[in-house]
């Protein structure tokens, strides 16, 4: 399935892409895709049901495809090819980050450029969306855990990041620095997770041409780690790092401006569109 939230900010419905593209409201079924909703009973529900059933709804804006988030868990530099590009080491152990709750918007929503950035980033990532709570899980169990996967695109103002003192989180928060979606698409339609296709154009010129396969540590692996540390709850989210061609790799390294537009997208997960636009 491929469940959504479209609507105004703050106002989003929970709805379901049918077959024939339409966009179905399921806010007569379940309050939001949050929660319970998230676990294997609650998407069976929905998957019992026929999306031709229920009232069309325009999509005049898609939101973040998931809502009750409590925590947005960032792996850093977990792609082989990408910590070359960076000069950096493959860590012995994912690099943990996070991502302000402030920083997730729909995933066509503008990134306003911050006051004072000289070097914003992009970055086309694998997200990851828990569906029950998580607590010492193996690896082996990891993958029950998880509702399904999204397209995130880690925006990432990297002065902030790593010129001033202090820990990346800063350089990662910025509003709408989390762009999630345009579905989020159940595990059951995604045959394996560490063999997709992603990219990322700016203005229309392709940057980052790469697939999950050179992750480093695979999305078992990060759900279980995680899990070591805190318990994942339902709607959480795990972007999973980025493949090479991000504008800091760059010689001489290329940031974006107001006006660029960048789109990005990932096999079977769909694509976004942001324009950025001053603060």
């Amino acid at each position: 399935m491929k469940l959504m939230r479209v609507g105004p900010q703050g106002a989003e419905k929970p709805a379901i892409l049918a077959e024939d593209g339409s966009i179905r409201d399921l806010s007569g079924v379940v309050e939001d895709i949050k929660g319970d909703v998230l676990s294997p009973e609650g998407l069976a529900k929905i998957a019992a049901l026929d999306p031709m059933s229920l009232p069309e709804l325009a999509a005049d804006r898609i939101g973040a495809c998931v809502a009750g988030t409590t925590k947005f868990l960032c792996i850093g530099l977990n792609y082989a090819d990408h910590a070359e590009e960076a000069g950096m080491q493959v860590p012995p152990e994912p690099v943990l980050f996070l991502k302000g709750l402030t920083a997730i918007c729909g995933p066509n929503d503008a990134t306003p450029l911050p006051r004072g950035s000289e070097k914003l980033d992009w970055e086309v990532e694998l997200a990851v969306i828990i569906g029950k709570p998580a607590k010492y899980v193996s690896e082996a169990e990891a993958l029950d855990y998880v509702a399904g996967y999204a397209v995130s695109n880690d925006v990432s103002e990297r002065a902030y990041q790593t010129e001033r003192a202090g820990q990346w989180t800063k350089g990662k928060s910025c509003d709408n620095f989390a762009p999630l979606g345009p579905w989020l698409v159940t595990k059951d339609e995604v045959a394996d997770p560490q063999a997709l296709k992603m990219w990322l154009t700016v203005n229309g010129e392709t940057m980052q041409d790469g697939a999950t396969t050179t992750m480093v540590y695979g999305v078992a692996h990060v759900v279980s780690y995680l899990s070591q540390f805190m318990t994942l709850m339902p709607g959480d989210v795990i972007s999973t790092g980025t493949p090479p061609g991000v504008g800091m790799g760059m010689k001489p390294p290329r940031y974006l401006k107001v006006g660029d537009v960048v789109e990005l997208g990932i096999e079977g997960l769909g694509q976004q569109r942001q324009e950025i636009v001053a603060d």
